[in-house]
């Protein structure tokens, strides 16, 4: 009890005549941009990093000029 070709072509044909075929082309390519960004974020964020630079604000390590206050 599934959506059958019928079904799909019925509905694929409705969508292409509510925004036509321009619109659908557009939305396809941005759509797959999107799809290609996000796995490159992925891979990046599972990639190795190395040792965090001194005085990087976003991890809460102090800078070298950051010297103690009396």
């Amino acid at each position: 009890m599934g959506i059958g070709i019928t079904e799909l072509l019925v509905i694929l044909a409705i969508v292409a005549l509510l925004f036509g075929t321009k619109k659908l082309r557009s939305i396809g390519g941005d759509l797959g941009t999107a799809i290609q960004s996000f796995r490159k974020a992925m891979t990046e964020a599972d990639a190795p990093r190395g040792p965090p630079e001194d005085g990087d604000p976003a991890l809460g390590a102090p800078r070298k000029d950051d010297e103690p206050k009396p």
